[in-house]
């Protein structure tokens, strides 16, 4: 079994049943286990700030499912909860990104691990960080806490909101 760690956001209808239906479906998934779930917070848009305010989380899993195939199966679910992306960081009804798969590198066309903006984005580390704070990024050799302080987004997790 593989370890790894998925970001969840949503920001269009009902966020928090999206949220909560996509670890329903994840957790029915037969060769993948969740381990933990972060708080759930509220974050403000990046990239498009035109769009409502998004609910992120962070989740650890474990599975034998090689990236692609599990990269497969999150699209699945996401086709499943209607994910609609008009445009790139724009309003979505749920967004299900593999950040971290144990310590594996990839550079695919459709799949990059680490995800390749992680440690640049708040409403990633900050959930991350909940659950994770000293897992390594495989390529920049920090752990998830060491990202917080460096980015300064320590002042940051002041201002999200708490979900639950």
């Amino acid at each position: 079994m593989s370890k790894v760690y998925i970001s969840l956001g949503s920001n269009l209808g009902d966020r928090q049943k999206n949220i909560e239906e996509a670890i329903k479906l994840i957790s029915h998934q037969p060769l993948i286990k969740i381990n933990k779930i972060s708080p759930v917070y509220e974050t403000e848009p990046v990239g498009f700030s035109e769009q409502g305010w998004f609910l992120n989380l962070a989740m650890e899993l474990e599975t034998t499912l090689l990236p692609q195939k599990l990269l497969a199966v999150l699209q699945e679910i996401e086709a499943k909860l209607s994910k609609k992306l008009e445009r790139k960081w724009g309003p979505r009804t749920i967004d299900l990104d593999i950040l971290l798969y144990a310590d594996i590198i990839l550079d695919l066309p459709d799949l990059q691990i680490p995800h390749k903006l992680m440690q640049t984005r708040a409403f990633v580390l900050i959930p991350l960080a909940q659950i994770a704070p000293n897992i390594k990024h495989p390529v920049l050799n920090k752990t998830i806490q060491e990202l917080l302080r460096i980015k300064g987004f320590y002042e940051e997790v002041r201002k999200l909101k708490i979900m639950n």
